[in-house]
């Protein structure tokens, strides 16, 4: 039998909230400038903390800068990474024309979102701990005591938040996608995985339209601490805006950001019957896992260079086609030696004229909300013809030998645009989104 052609799936809404701006627009000009948006946090207090920096989305009030609040009571205990959801939703769904539109099914309307996991109410967790211990030899915690304080101190809303599928409803629900609902939550790799699994679905016909992307905010006591064990923070206090410095000879870890950012993705077909914006194709993605260790990529980069192979292979085509590549690119010691290994590997010949840059330097690596901001800014590559910068390269390291745009902005003509996520457990996502061609 003749195989079924394949449908074509372009992108025609963006939406994003981060560190840079509120917006894509607003974020695109900070990231073009290569202007730094890490500083000390103030999200709680760092004074017993090693790190003290972080790409934070300051002066936030969901409340005030959300239309849609107004409009429904039910927001009111959205925890902080899914209100920024919400809101680079809304931008993203506007920006399709969705709201402006009935000639789509809403049964073939989903979402698949990469949401982390919610904000934990520290302070009054440990407030209830300390009320409920009692002073013996061992130590040991009264657990009535405890429950009847909890019970009168926390937030039962505000606890069911912290489930990383809510913002998966909130999603659905308020922009009515009665279509396919997911959520992953794979490290870094997560929105960027939940791009190319919506890519998938619409291909397969189980949907015409898909809301992707992901969301997350680890700026809290137990992210930050977490991250400090593991010794993957940069710890330079004194230099925030310096200190996210991927391929860079002393880096010495990522710098946590936070934010959110949602596409549109829809069928070629369904997309020209609405007469909506199309910003490029998405046309090949690839996804493996290094099946190896918690926090370090294989050291030969078997995971990722098959990532990439894949969505080559699914876009029909070749390194040559690849213009700009968006790198992982954490700033951390491992990560950006393995990527640049495994580029190189899957590039070969043209490895050394691919520009690669990670934005990460500028507002520092927004965890399951990464790969969706960075595919974004391929879009805008495309557009534009103009590839960001990898900010803070100053020094360079014997293992990272590429092309990293270093400093400033760079015009290219980007036909085509490869980016790359890699999360903690081995998890390798590589997207490949290209100019719309009729």
């Amino acid at each position: 039998m003749p195989q079924k052609t394949k449908r074509r799936v372009v992108i025609t809404g963006m939406g994003a909230v981060t560190p840079s701006g509120r917006n894509v627009n607003e974020m695109w000009k900070e990231l073009i400038k290569g202007k730094s948006s890490v500083s000390l946090f103030t999200l709680f207090d760092s004074s017993t903390s090693k790190t003290k920096i972080a790409g934070q989305i300051k002066n936030f009030n969901f409340e005030k800068e959300f239309d849609g609040f107004k409009k429904d009571s039910t927001l009111n205990n959205l925890n902080r990474h899914a209100q920024f959801a919400m809101m680079a939703a809304d931008q993203a769904f506007k920006d399709s024309k969705l709201d402006q539109s009935e000639g789509y099914d809403p049964e073939k309307f989903g979402v698949y979102f990469a949401s982390g996991e919610g904000g934990v109410d520290f302070i009054n967790f440990a407030n209830c701990t300390i009320q409920s211990i009692k002073e013996t030899s061992p130590v040991k915690v009264d657990k009535e005591a405890y429950v009847k304080s909890t019970r009168g101190t926390l937030n039962p809303y505000g606890e069911l938040e912290q489930e990383p599928g809510m913002t998966l409803y909130h999603l659905t629900r308020f922009f009515k996608a009665r279509g396919p609902a997911f959520n992953c939550l794979t490290a870094c790799a997560a929105s960027s995985q939940a791009i190319g699994e919506s890519l998938e679905i619409i291909r397969r016909g189980v949907a015409d339209i898909m809301m992707t992307g992901g969301a997350h905010s680890m700026i809290h006591e137990l992210g930050i601490t977490g991250f400090n064990l593991l010794t993957a923070l940069s710890t330079r206090n004194d230099e925030p805006e310096k200190a996210s410095r991927p391929f860079d000879l002393k880096r010495d870890g990522f710098v946590v950001g936070e934010g959110s950012g949602v596409l549109i993705l829809e069928e070629l077909e369904s997309a020209k019957r609405r007469g909506a914006p199309i910003y490029g194709e998405l046309s090949g993605y690839g996804s493996t896992a290094d099946a190896y260790r918690l926090t370090d990529s294989h050291p030969e980069g078997r995971g990722a260079i098959k990532a990439m192979q894949m969505a080559l292979e699914g876009a029909a085509m070749t390194p040559r086609d690849i213009d700009y590549i968006n790198a992982h690119g954490t700033s951390t010691a491992v990560n950006d030696s393995v990527e640049t290994l495994s580029i190189k590997s899957v590039f070969e010949d043209e490895n050394k004229n691919v520009p690669v840059s990670s934005i990460k330097s500028i507002m520092g690596h927004l965890i399951a909300a990464a790969g969706a901001v960075e595919l974004i800014c391929c879009l805008f590559a495309i557009r534009d013809s103009i590839v960001p910068p990898t900010i803070n390269y100053e020094e360079p390291d014997p293992n990272c030998d590429l092309d990293y745009v270093p400093n400033e902005a760079r015009n290219v003509s980007v036909k085509a645009a490869l980016s790359n996520s890699f999360g903690f457990g081995g998890q390798n996502i590589a997207l490949v989104v290209k100019k719309f061609d009729k």
